[in-house]
């Protein structure tokens, strides 16, 4: 796929559909919401809120897709989450057992899906300012790291928060907390800039999840809670069945990041 930022969510859903592209989504369809996807049996959904509920800047809740539905026309007019996604993780006992690029073969109509905002949807408002957001630039999958900061627990469902890491001077840094404090519903503010081991992290050569990316003298890491925290709660409550996004293959919507600032 070429990936031209310029191309319409409808237009990269097409070629994700197709099987023409199965990459990561960052810097695609700039202006559009992004999501992260986790698909549930109903048995395990009402815990699954509870859990996006008490851990809002990790699990802001974009929308809910009843069981055994795949459309959210509010949220995108030809939707179909069994097809619309780059790439899944398959979930069994909470190990991961596959990344199938199509659900439709292992669909059941009691998953109930989940959609939460994601940190590429404040990447715009920060390059507008002028600020270099280090995974668009090299064409990387942003770095993600799990931390030691616990959330708080839901039924089955806990764990430590997962965070997505950008490099910027002291000054954007600051330029940034004040920017995204305007997108909660798309992780809002930084929660953590400076020492990596402050909040847990090693090794920031060497992510959880995702691409490692260029830290330039003088700047300084700057970690967002992320999306894929859920996915560390779904290995430790070890549903018998789950379905999520890969770490950066996110779900494009039809809806304009704007419509979520405050």
């Amino acid at each position: 796929m070429n990936t031209d930022t310029g191309l319409s969510p409808q237009d990269i859903i097409a070629r994700i559909r197709s099987g023409e592209f199965s990459g990561n989504t960052s810097g695609l369809a700039p202006g559009y919401v992004q999501a992260n996807v986790v698909i549930l049996p109903k048995r395990y959904a009402d815990d699954f809120l509870q859990f996006c509920q008490q851990n809002p800047k990790a699990c802001p809740l974009l929308g809910q897709i009843d069981a055994g539905h795949v459309h959210l026309d509010e949220l995108a007019n030809d939707l179909d989450i069994r097809t619309d996604i780059p790439k899944y993780k398959v979930f069994a006992h909470g190990k991961v057992v596959d990344e199938p690029t199509d659900i439709r073969s292992i669909w059941r109509d009691d998953l109930v899906s989940f959609l939460l905002g994601c940190s590429f949807s404040f990447e715009e408002a920060l390059i507008a300012q002028g600020i270099d957001v280090r995974n668009v630039t090299e064409h990387k999958n942003v770095p993600m790291y799990i931390t030691n900061i616990p959330c708080h627990s839901a039924g089955p469902f806990a764990g430590n928060m997962v965070v997505s890491m950008r490099p910027m001077t002291p000054k954007d840094a600051i330029a940034a907390i004040q920017i995204c404090s305007h997108y909660p519903k798309v992780h809002g503010a930084p929660i953590h800039f400076g020492s990596p081991e402050a909040i847990g992290i090693k090794a920031l050569g060497h992510p959880d999840f995702g691409d490692a990316v260029t830290i330039k003298d003088g700047e300084v890491p700057v970690f967002w809670a992320c999306g894929v925290t859920p996915q560390v709660a779904i290995s430790n409550a070890k549903p018998d069945f789950c379905i999520t996004h890969s770490p950066g293959h996110m779900l494009l919507l039809d809806i304009k990041n704007t419509s979520l600032a405050t």
